[in-house]
């Protein structure tokens, strides 16, 4: 990687927008939205750059290769052809994802030995050592393709673990939001970063997390590693230099509030202890708190964002319909100048709250969920 090269930084289906505005904020440029992820032009320090950067990508691919791919023996011709010498030591790990659709090689498991036996072959011949297989946490070269009607593209996956894993979740909570999604919500809320940023329904605390990073321009990844710094090839200098740009971006906020509450204890704890371990303890405000009850203080114009229970892994819909009708009603007498964005994957109970605002789909993982925002009057 000495030149650009064409990645794709993934994400859920419905942040490609926010996404593609964030890479347009680093200034990455040739980039064009797709679905589920966007495309974009990166040379190897702008690979950094953005790994360290953004907030709803899950990973950030690059690309080595494209080509026709009629049947499985074109797979591994062109794949044995790639010099994975350039990322892969011969006593390196390696990795292959796949993803298969209308192809005539229709198993993605297949096709991911194919690949695994050309790199292996092609290493073999060259230093006459096998490199090895592993998970994703342990691997040198993770490598993904994608079949998609009989067309392929190798890349390199340059994240490693999922971008979602911070480093900052000390407790894992009940049912968490992921990081990603929750950056996510707060972009697509709007929020102006100097009204109070409310979660009512905190958990964990992962909204006002990442809306406090958000807030004082702190980029996600300062500090974990990825796996581009395992390659061959790997530039320390410019992945420093990119960290240290990131650090000296950070702008602390001191009239910056986060408030959040919760009806559990465990939760509330979990809360403070996560928003310390961020940087973002001396913003914070955070009660044992009923959302029946909720009362907005007067003149704050807050931008509320949450993730309320959705009746599948805590509590029953019919259990948590009265609980949303309240926390509507609440809204709507002691909201006014407020704004609302929340997820839920149940449409009764999103109609439970009451409130106006358009709704949009933002899958959670593998459930179909829905986004409620709008001004509360």
């Amino acid at each position: 990687m000495s030149a650009a090269s064409t990645c794709f930084a993934t994400c859920a289906p419905g942040l490609e927008g926010v996404l593609h505005a964030e890479l347009k904020g680093l200034k990455i440029g040739l980039i064009e939205r797709q679905v589920g992820g966007v495309r974009f032009q990166a040379s190897p320090r702008e690979v950094a750059r953005v790994n360290i950067g953004l907030r709803t990508a899950n990973r950030v691919l690059v690309r080595v290769a494209r080509f026709d791919c009629p049947d499985e023996d074109a797979l591994y011709a062109a794949a044995r052809e790639i010099p994975w010498e350039t990322w892969l030591a011969p006593d390196g790990c390696v990795r292959v994802d796949a993803q298969v659709r209308d192809s005539r090689l229709d198993h993605s498991r297949y096709a991911e030995q194919r690949v695994k036996d050309a790199v292996v072959d092609r290493m073999m011949d060259l230093s006459g050592t096998r490199p090895s297989v592993g998970t994703i946490d342990e691997v040198d070269v993770g490598i993904h393709l994608h079949l998609h009607r009989n067309r392929a593209t190798l890349a390199l996956d340059s994240s490693g673990p999922p971008l979602y894993k911070r480093g900052w979740r000390t407790a894992q909570g009940r049912a968490p939001l992921t990081e990603t999604l929750a950056a996510g919500l707060v972009l697509l809320s709007g929020w102006d970063r100097r009204a109070p940023l409310v979660d009512p329904f905190c958990g964990s605390g992962t909204i006002l997390v990442e809306g406090g990073w958000i807030a004082t321009n702190r980029a996600p990844n300062i500090e974990r590693s990825f796996a581009f710094q395992r390659w061959a090839d790997h530039d320390k200098r410019s992945l420093e230099r990119e960290r240290q740009a990131a650090r000296d971006a950070i702008t602390p906020r001191s009239k910056l509030r986060l408030w959040g509450g919760d009806w559990d204890t465990s939760r509330v704890m979990e809360t403070e202890a996560h928003l310390e371990a961020a940087g973002l303890g001396q913003n914070a405000d955070i009660h044992k708190a009923d959302a029946r009850e909720f009362t907005p203080r007067d003149g704050w114009n807050a931008n509320i964002v949450t993730n309320p229970p959705w009746g599948e892994r805590v509590g029953s819909v019919d259990e948590l319909i009265g609980t949303y009708s309240a926390f509507g009603q609440r809204l709507r007498e002691h909201g006014s100048g407020c704004h609302l964005t929340m997820l839920s994957s149940e449409p009764r109970l999103l109609d439970a709250i009451a409130l106006p605002g358009p709704r949009t789909s933002l899958p959670n993982g593998a459930t179909p969920c829905t986004v409620l925002r709008g001004e509360i009057e």
